[in-house]
């Protein structure tokens, strides 16, 4: 962590606890709760060649308990992640090398 903090400046550290609530092992992708702002999510899996990571997206409380009671829901929504369509709704912001859905 001390080589993180030597370059990533403060404004840019959060500090993040995802739970992952729901995973559909099937269709990859995962139903959660970030601990630290209580705020929804989905998350996708993501490669970027060098490295694998998950995008988290957030949703609000309807949207979630909808996705847990109609699956076919929340896969049309990760399609729509993994083709970058919800952006606006990513909880940490990509870096320059941005991985591709995996």
């Amino acid at each position: 962590m001390r080589f993180l903090r030597a370059f990533v400046p403060p404004r840019y550290r959060v500090r993040v606890r995802f739970t992952n609530l729901l995973v559909n092992v099937a269709e990859r992708y995962w139903l959660g709760l970030e601990e630290e702002s209580g705020r929804h999510y989905v998350a996708i899996p993501v490669t970027s060649g060098a490295v694998d990571y998950n995008e988290y997206y957030a949703i609000d409380r309807a949207t979630f308990d909808r996705f847990l009671l109609d699956p076919a829901a929340a896969l049309d929504f990760v399609v729509r992640c993994r083709a970058r369509e919800a952006d606006d709704l990513l909880m940490i912001p990509p870096g320059w090398n941005r991985g591709v859905a995996s």
